[in-house]
Order: structure tokens, then sequence, then C-alpha cells
């Protein structure tokens, strides 16, 4: 890299709460209980709506069930410990999700409800191993088919009897009319062993019904000749699509980040800390003036500026560091958006900016395990911090999903990280957040 090297500008790092943020749109979701022994306890759980099979669908002549089970695919990631053991636990909800008009992760779904329509006890999660299940068909010999990987909890069949096949035939000539008969439903973990994990699950109807989340009811009805009876399965579809969920989360910190989050001071500690699940981000400020005395007042062209984060050499054996990071910042209005260097182009959205890097991986963020950081190139940005031609209004360090970059803070991924302050005069070698900047003078 050509010109000089700079790398002892003074930066802060801040450990905050993250916001909670709108948990109906995810692309995966949440469900688990964690005990960090650094960061402390998180939990989260998912409401669902669960939707009619079909418009006027009717269980026939007698019905009786046998038994119901609620079908969760496994969607990507998982977090913690696979070989622990879970408790899981289905409730009703007492409000209709439709009617509601808030979505916040930290909404209380559960709030108020007992009334506990199923578990599945000292489950051991495989989030990536298909099996085999029966598959019956009216008529004719079951079937055998192999899943995809899937949490299946079976419900209480009595309760299922007479909270939705016992309903007025009517509700089913509209999905609302049934959503506001039957609430849906809550899924969380009440207990975990060892430290637990993070799973996450996917509420898309991607192909068909068969596929999804659901409940599925297998029940006995009047043959059509006398004194016979057919084996039905009905299946109830869940899709995040046509009727709401929406995850729920909660962290309860330890006594070292409680400490930092309740400090109001401008005390710099030696590590500060990011989760996922809309836990932690770190605040990172800037300071130019010792630069700017260093090159007496001279314009400066900044070659290639990079922010680099090492972390704690601390690990865990079951929360490793996030694998990705996303960095921000807030505009005068504040609100949230890209760094110029990640501000590119969206055809009919944004005009970007003609300085950003061509590609997310340029722009970095990823996880460097031999070296134990991350490096983010922020180039046009510090060269506008500089200049003056931007203002920091806060910018900001937090986990993101490794397959999505997110500006706004997420729930669909837990992992978590533990970074090291900077340092100001450092012995070369020092693990330490630093700002690198390569630069010319130009006058």
């Amino acid at each position: 890299m050509s010109g000089d090297l700079y790398d002892n500008t003074t930066l802060t790092s801040r450990t905050q709460r993250e916001d909670p943020v709108a948990a109906s749109a995810l692309a995966r979701f949440p469900i688990g209980l964690m005990v960090d022994p650094v960061f402390g306890t998180s939990e989260a759980g998912v409401a669902m709506t669960v939707n009619i099979p079909s418009v006027g669908y009717r269980f026939g002549n007698n019905p009786v069930v046998d038994s119901a089970v609620l079908v969760l695919p496994y969607s990507t990631q998982f977090y913690g410990d696979s070989t622990a053991k879970y408790d899981f636990a289905v409730k009703q909800l007492t409000v209709d999700m439709s009617l509601e008009t808030s979505y916040l992760s930290s909404k209380e779904w559960f709030k108020n409800t007992s009334d506990v329509l199923g578990t599945n006890l000292d489950h051991q999660q495989r989030p990536t191993t298909s099996f085999k299940v029966t598959n019956i068909v009216t008529g004719k010999p079951d079937t055998a088919a192999t899943v995809a990987p899937q949490l299946r909890i079976r419900l209480n069949p009595t309760m299922i009897q007479n909270r939705i096949v016992k309903l007025d035939t009517n509700v089913y000539a509209r999905n609302d009319l049934f959503t506001s008969k039957f609430n849906g439903l809550y899924v969380n973990v009440t207990r975990a062993t060892g430290v637990g994990a993070m799973a996450f699950f996917n509420f898309d109807q991607i192909t068909d019904v068969n596929n999804g989340a659901k409940l599925q009811i297998y029940y006995r009805k009047d043959g059509t000749s006398p004194l016979t009876f057919d084996t039905v399965s009905v299946i109830f579809p869940i899709d995040k699509t046509t009727s709401p969920v929406s995850a729920y989360v909660k962290h309860t910190y330890t006594a070292d980040i409680n400490t930092q989050l309740n400090d109001p001071s401008a005390t710099q500690y030696p590590k500060t800390y990011i989760q996922g699940l809309t836990g932690l981000r770190n605040k990172i400020g800037f300071d130019f003036s010792e630069f700017k005395t260093l090159t007496a007042g001279s314009k400066v062209s900044v070659n290639k500026a990079e922010l680099v984060i090492d972390l704690s050499p601390e690990d865990d054996v079951y929360f490793k560091p996030a694998p990705r990071l996303r960095l921000y910042r807030y505009d005068a209005a504040g609100l949230v958006t890209n760094l110029p260097d990640n501000d590119r182009a969206v055809t009919g959205v944004t005009a970007g900016d003609p300085r950003a890097l061509p590609a997310q991986e340029l722009f970095g963020g990823y996880f460097d395990s031999v070296n134990r950081r991350y490096i983010f190139s922020i180039t046009a940005y510090v060269q506008d911090l500089i200049d003056g031609k931007k203002q920091d209004y806060g910018t900001f360090i937090a986990p993101t999903p490794s397959t999505e970059f997110t500006l706004s803070p997420w729930a669909a991924s837990a992992e978590r990280s533990i970074l090291l302050a900077p340092v100001k005069n450092a012995p070369a070698g020092t693990k330490r957040m630093k700002l690198n900047i390569f630069y010319t003078k130009v006058r």
C-alpha cells in the first residue's frame, strides 16, 4: 500500500443494548434457551398463527382425534450444544395475532398463558438429520417418507378435539373466522441441560404444506359403509407469508456486562461485547484531531482505511465468535444507514455511493479464525470524516447472520463475540481495536 501508515487514531468502544425490532418477517425464527457463562441467559420463543386447511373444510361425521403433532422444520444456523437435552412446551395464545399492531421482539406473547397443549421433554435436537415418517392416505395403504430435519411436538388430542374439531363449521368459511376462535400457538424451551442452545426454524411454505410448519391432526370419522371408519390426516399450515408469526427474545446479562450497560461515564473497558438476537452492539467513536495535527493541516488522500477488530483470547466450546459482523451508522435524522463503502446502488431503490466497494466481501466483517479478528474496509467513510463532509452521529458494530448483511438488529442469528478495546500508543503487535489509515499528503 502506497503512502504513510497511521494506526494511532483515538477510538472509543462502548457496549450498548440493541433496541427491540420487528420480529415477524425474519428469515428464520429462534426457539431456545442458552446459559452463556460470559454473557448470561438468553431465551427465545415463537408465536404463530394456525391456518385452516382449506375454505369450507369439513371433518366428516363423528370425527375423533387420535393424535396431533406440531411440526416445525429446522432452518439454517444452530448455536450452542446440540448434545444437550431440551424440554419444549406448546401453549395456546390468548390473542388473535392477526389483530395485533406490534410484533416487536420484546412482546411477551405467552403472558397470561399457562394453557399447555403439548410438550416434548428431554429431547436431543438433530437440526441436520432427516428421518422417516408415516403418511396416512385415506382409502389407501399408508406410505413412508423421508422428511427434512424437524422438531415434532405431540399435542393433547382431547384439547385439539375440543378446540378445533368441535368448532362450529361456519368458522371454516374464512381463515380470519377460524383464527378468532383458535388464537394460535406459542412454542418455547422451558429447560435445557448444560449451556443449552438456540435453534432456528423455517416458517415459509416454500413448496407445499407437507414440507412446511404445520399442525397435523390424525383422526377417525365414519366411513362410507355402515359400521366402518376412515383414518384421516389433515394439515393446518403455519406460514409467515399469509398470517403473523413473531419471535420473542429476552436477555438476562451477567454482572460484568450490566456494569458496562449501566455506566453513564465515558469509561473505556478493556473488553466490550456484541451479541445477536437483538442483544448487544458496540458504539464506535473516532477522533482525528491528533491525525490532523500530524499532517499539519494538509489535505490528505486516504488510500485505504481499515477498522481492525481483535478478539479476546478467551473462547468457549459451544459459543464460538460470530462468523460475521455488520458495520453501520446513523444519519443526521438518527436513521440507520450504510457507510458509503457499503452503499451500493440498488436499481429503483437507491443511487448509492459511487465509491462503494463492488461486493460485501470486499467491505469485510468476516471472522478471520487464524488471526482472531475482523477487518472492515472503510476508506470512503474515513475520508469523509477527516474532510468534514460527514459527521459521526454514531457508528456501530454488531453480529449479522453469516448469510445476510442486515442494517438493523435482527433476531435471526444468536452468535456473540468479545472484543478487545482500542489502546492508544500501543507497542507493536498489541492486540486491540485500531484504525489503519494509509494516506498521502496532496498539498
